[in-house]
């Protein structure tokens, strides 16, 4: 609330006026003007400060981990512990979540009382955000004095990339058609069993051997080995030089009928989102399937996660992603020389990049000669504004028999990254790439 700066001065002028009036005329009328005046300055003084003294926020959050396109749902309380009345009292949300809401002008809370509010945030960008601080102003009824009070941020939110749903991609075959198992032990249930152990506590009821149990007169669980399917890596550029982005266009976010329908969020108008959006989508694709993911991506720190399976891969990748910058010194064929000698034969790896360079091409025969399946997801530069290297590099990957999935600056991403379930044996090229580029 903005301070009646007219309020001042006419105080101020009732003091004065008292003053020359006592001085020139005597008169007790000027006298009790002049206290009038102080009386009024010292009375509003002393209210702001009771006021505001008793004034307590609390802002909670059921969930402080979500997503990109969902809405946020933070409640505030302001609690008025006093027993004067606090004519009004400005709420602001100091958090570096992008349009986030939370700020609130309230009025006339009486003594001991408290006021409820909700606020709601659509989540249009990753990493982590700070709920807070905010500030809480308030002060006399009269607008003569503004008290100030700092709330400090005690939760973090954590926003993770933006997923789409994918139909279909080209998945690796198997290290040997037909052939072997992996001899590694597995917490799913697989066709191919490795023998039994005893029984011990959480061990679910369906993998119980009853013979054996039988026999040895103590329960026995079935153990699994791991099927012969290849492994997932997904190699990300994060290399500076060769990222594009376009100015971000803002909306306003409507809180009316967002319960009816799910608010849509765009990506940002940047290649690096558009490529940790991606990889985020195909990592949960593949993990769905119950196949092992891996991540390596060279920013500002070299990040690696492991390939493995399970509910728990999901949270580490998205977490990783969720925390990437594009601020990479390393170009992609640079990591891939450096991670591919460790990779099992037969596995997929995913090339997720803006880069058209010749350095790619070195990168996919790379992987090949080591007897790896690459895919490149490219993202195309020129229509964020960046510079067209050609389209040589395309070229060169569809000859090499290396799937290539293009996606540019506002096209739907399940529709891009639903390629066919097969690897493809002769050169392809999805009649998306050749659209007029914006």
């Amino acid at each position: 609330m903005k301070l009646t700066h007219s309020m001042r001065w006419l105080l101020g002028g009732i003091i004065l006026v008292g003053l020359t009036g006592w001085a020139v005329t005597g008169l007790q009328l000027y006298t009790r003007m002049a206290y009038l005046g102080l009386i009024l300055i010292i009375g509003a003084g002393i209210w702001s400060a009771l006021s505001m003294h008793g004034i307590h926020l609390n802002r909670q959050a059921r969930i402080l981990r979500a997503s990109m396109g969902d809405v946020f749902e933070e409640h505030f309380e302001v609690r008025n512990a006093a027993w004067l009345a606090c004519p009004w009292v400005e709420i602001i949300n100091h958090s570096n979540l992008p349009m986030a809401g939370g700020s609130r002008l309230l009025t006339g809370i009486g003594p001991h009382q408290r006021r409820f509010y909700t606020a709601r945030t659509l989540l249009s960008r990753r990493g982590a955000f700070l709920l807070g601080p905010t500030s809480l102003a308030s002060g006399d009824p009269f607008g003569l004095f503004d008290i100030h009070k700092q709330v400090v941020a005690n939760d973090t939110l954590v926003v993770l990339p933006l997923t789409v749903p994918i139909s279909d991609f080209p998945p690796p075959p198997g290290i040997l058609p037909g052939g072997k198992a992996i001899h590694q032990r597995s917490s799913d249930v697989t066709p191919h069993a490795a023998g039994v152990r005893e029984y011990v506590p959480g061990d679910p009821m369906k993998r119980i051997h009853w013979p054996s149990t039988a026999h040895r007169g103590r329960f026995m669980v079935k153990e699994f080995e791991q099927d012969p399917q290849a492994d997932i890596w997904l190699f990300l550029d994060a290399q500076q030089e060769v990222q594009a982005s376009l100015p971000e266009q803002v909306e306003a976010f409507s809180e009316d009928g967002w319960w009816l329908r799910r608010p849509s969020v765009t990506l940002p108008r940047n290649t690096f989102e558009y490529v940790i959006s991606a990889a985020a989508s195909l990592a949960s694709y593949f993990l769905a399937q119950r196949r092992a993911v891996g991540l390596a991506c060279a920013a500002g720190k070299t990040a690696v996660v492991s390939a493995e399976r399970g509910e728990r891969q999901v949270n580490k990748i998205m977490e990783t992603l969720a925390f990437l910058r594009p601020d990479g010194a390393m170009p992609l064929p640079g990591l891939v020389t450096m991670r591919a000698k460790l990779l099992p034969i037969g596995t997929g790896v995913i090339l997720i990049t803006p880069s058209t360079r010749p350095g790619l091409i070195q990168a996919v025969e790379e992987l090949q000669r080591r007897n790896l399946r690459p895919v490149v997801v490219l993202i195309k530069a020129e229509t964020f504004g960046g510079r067209q290297e050609g389209d040589s590099i395309v070229t060169g990957l569809l000859h090499r028999n290396v799937p290539v999935c293009p996606i540019g600056l506002g096209d739907d991403l399940s529709a891009q990254l639903a390629l066919p379930v097969v690897f493809f044996q002769r050169p392809y090229m999805p009649k998306s790439y050749f659209n007029v580029r914006a």
